[in-house]
């Protein structure tokens, strides 16, 4: 009887690849002036096979990936904070692992803007017209909140929406999600702003900020949503930026891999598997 070496057999049927891949929170709406009110960050996209996606969806088929083949990683980068000279604030960069590819969270609406769309959308900002929060992407995030009111009317800007929940008007940032492969929650909406008051970010998501009181980024590779500025006081005139993003591998401990050049890394090994956690750069991995 002929035995097929397990490596070989490995290499027919492939290597089973469980992931999280968050991309980068969008940033936080800048500087709106009084009696006007500015939007939060949205998170960036969050999809996993282990868990729960974004927006409520199931978990996403694990990859079967070839020993010995190249495959990218790319950890996205938070959007910047919004300017008082730009409607909208940028949106996150997006996240690859493979063919998964997560989607940059969208960035929060100055006083005259609406949320952009995203992973999950920027909250809208107002003044003379409440706007709308922006769009989130399916299997990946949900809605940014929409502003209310105008000058005359308590203006209110919209937070950002999370990767496990919409984004409000004039409350917390949209709530993220908690994967197992290391129990750290993520993807949460950045906070809000107005002219006499803020919301808070959740889960990775950064702070409103207003007068006397400084906002906050959305936190390094949690892909949190940059929270928004309005008035002058502490922080300036510019919104804060989204948190940058991350990738998540898990695999069987009987394999090796290689990473190359332009990614920073670090792996742990557990009942079997090793996990592999990449939180910045982009490159190629293989396996052996």
């Amino acid at each position: 009887m002929r035995f097929t070496p397990f490596a070989f057999i490995q290499q027919e049927i492939g290597l089973v690849v469980d992931y999280l891949v968050v991309a980068g929170g969008g940033g936080g709406g800048g500087y709106t002036g009084d009696l006007s009110g500015a939007g939060g960050g949205g998170a960036g996209g969050y999809r996993t096979s282990v868990g729960t996606s974004g927006s409520g969806s199931a978990a996403e088929p694990a990859l079967t990936l070839v020993p010995g083949t190249s495959y990218t990683v790319t950890v996205g980068g938070g959007g910047a904070g919004g300017t008082n000279n730009e409607s909208v604030a940028p949106n996150g960069s997006n996240s690859v692992f493979s063919t998964i590819t997560s989607t940059g969270g969208g960035g929060g609406g100055r006083y005259d803007g609406a949320g952009a769309s995203g992973g999950s959308g920027g909250g809208g900002g107002t003044y003379y017209t409440a706007n709308q929060g922006g769009a989130g992407t399916a299997n990946q995030g949900n809605k940014g909140g929409d502003a209310s009111g105008t000058s005359s009317n308590n203006p209110r800007g919209g937070s950002g929406g999370g990767a496990g929940g919409v984004g409000t008007t004039a409350g917390a940032g949209g709530a993220g999600l908690t994967s197992t492969l290391d129990s750290i929650a993520r993807a949460g909406g950045g906070g809000a702003s107005w002219t006499n008051g803020r919301t808070l970010g959740t889960d990775g998501g950064g702070n409103g900020g207003y007068q006397s009181v400084m906002g906050s980024a959305g936190s390094v590779n949690k892909g949190g949503g940059g929270g928004a500025m309005t008035n002058t006081g502490l922080g300036g005139q510019t919104g804060f930026a989204g948190g940058s993003g991350i990738v998540i591998i898990k695999y069987p401990s009987t394999n090796t891999i290689t990473v190359g050049a332009g990614l920073t890394s670090s792996e742990t090994t557990s009942g079997g598997f090793k996990i592999r956690t990449f939180t910045a750069g982009t490159g190629t991995i293989s396996f052996a």
